[in-house]
């Protein structure tokens, strides 16, 4: 454990970079999440072709799927790494070399030569490229989530950790705009001035990030000796549960998010290519109310608690499964934009604006990234083989196949929450409440 000698106060108004730091965590966090969804519009778009032309469509599709998945298997290790060292160094430096390794990694794929160009090389770039997405993918998440929840006021946790999770869809709105823009470019322009442009976000999100200060809950943690030296196993041996909990919490929104805006675009892209443009902005579209609505769902868990909107978020999925091909197989402009509002706009919504602080508060301080990231990416890795399974599924059985997947992930999800205890019951919401208000009074 660690020792130091006296620990510093923390009011439970929170820290006086409180909003600074829940803004910080959500700028970086939709560069993050641009870097991360560019490479999955771009599979259902692009890379099929680009990087595997060879191949049938069908196989072409799989395969860049299969690509994209490549990066979802390394999130875990990311989460892992990165949880280890924010809550055994602290949360700042991980946020920043997050973002410097995903910034990089992503403005190459905007550079590499295609298969036209270097042959079977070019896929074997992009698998390696990708793997190092999902490592800085899965390390970030974890840090800056705990950062906002641990500057908060203590009566408004939910809220400020819902802000990075604002950022998730602020990121899936820029990346789809610009590749909705970039349509209209000449040859491979279209898919690669997306990657190219992010590094000017990169850099605006790395300013903003290195004037943070530190987590003063971590800090509390250091100087009363209450870390870890390996948080990383002592979160395996002693909170492995709570990780098991994540997991279920997660994959219902990681299904939800990637059964739809990835595999579901592809879907109506194949069926209708005039529709391609409308199908991206109806997710732009989407992606902004998310923005919204994912606060707002923070905010609301504050009043009620955290469990109530899951559980209407994962009914809401269940509810949604077959309709949402329903209204895509009936194609126009108006269900097309229907369908992604729904999915996206509210029902992944929902979820991400209540996960900010109901998969924090399954840990302790000492092992909260850690324990937190390694479910939440595990979780993912599972989510980023959605739509290679949809393919498949499809293949095999037509829509319906897609849509029972998007069903059981949607149970998963329910059972989940079900089995979850509340972590902000109302007991404890009256109690926290008098604290803050005798703390005004000082």
């Amino acid at each position: 454990m660690s020792t130091t000698t006296s620990a510093p106060r923390r009011s439970p108004l929170g820290s006086k970079d409180r909003v600074k730091t829940a803004v910080a965590a959500a700028v970086g966090t939709s560069v993050e999440n641009y870097d991360f969804v560019a490479f999955g519009t771009a599979s259902a778009l692009y890379f099929g072709a680009v990087f595997f032309p060879e191949s049938d469509p069908l196989v072409g599709t799989l395969l860049a799927f299969a690509t994209l998945a490549v990066g979802f298997v390394m999130r875990p290790l990311g989460g892992a790494v990165g949880g280890y060292l924010a809550d055994r160094f602290g949360r700042k430096p991980v946020l920043v070399g997050a973002m410097i390794v995903m910034g990089g990694a992503t403005v190459l794929i905007g550079l590499l030569p295609t298969y036209a160009q270097i042959g079977a090389t070019a896929p074997v770039l992009l698998v390696i490229i990708r793997m190092i997405q999902g490592l800085a993918f899965g390390a970030e998440w974890g840090g800056a989530i705990t950062m906002a929840y641990e500057h908060a006021p203590w009566h408004r946790r939910g809220m400020f950790a819902a802000i990075p999770q604002s950022g998730n869809p602020l990121g899936i709105a820029l990346a789809s705009g610009m590749f909705a823009l970039s349509a209209n470019l000449e040859g491979d322009w279209k898919w690669r001035t997306p990657f190219l442009l992010s590094a000017v976000l990169v850099v605006v999100a790395l300013v903003v990030r290195s004037r943070l200060s530190e987590s003063p809950e971590f800090q509390e943690a250091v100087a009363t000796g209450k870390t870890e030296k390996n948080p990383f196993l002592a979160t395996l041996r002693n909170d492995w549960r709570g990780i098991l909990r994540v997991i279920a919490l997660r994959v219902v929104e990681s299904f939800a998010y990637y059964s739809t805006a990835t595999y579901l675009l592809n879907y109506i892209s194949e069926r209708d290519p005039e529709v391609r443009p409308t199908a991206l902005g109806a997710i732009t579209a989407a992606s902004i109310l998310a923005i919204v609505v994912t606060f707002l769902a923070g905010s609301l868990t504050d009043r009620i608690g955290r469990r109530p909107i899951y559980i209407a978020g994962c009914i809401a999925a269940i509810l949604f499964a077959f309709p949402m091909y329903l209204m895509a197989n009936q194609g126009g402009r108006g269900m097309v934009i229907a369908v992604f509002i729904i999915g996206i706009g509210l029902i992944h919504a929902a979820l991400t604006g209540t996960q900010g602080s109901l998969l924090t508060e399954q840990f302790r301080t000492a092992t909260r990234t850690s324990g937190a990231s390694l479910g939440y990416q595990l979780a993912a890795a599972l989510g980023g083989f959605a739509p290679l399974i949809a393919a498949a599924l499809v293949g095999a059985f037509g829509w319906p196949g897609a849509s029972v997947l998007y069903l059981g992930a949607a149970v998963i999800g329910l059972v989940g929450i079900l089995v979850t205890k509340e972590t902000w019951p109302r007991a404890e919401r009256e109690r926290v409440g008098a604290l803050v208000e005798a703390e005004r009074r000082r």
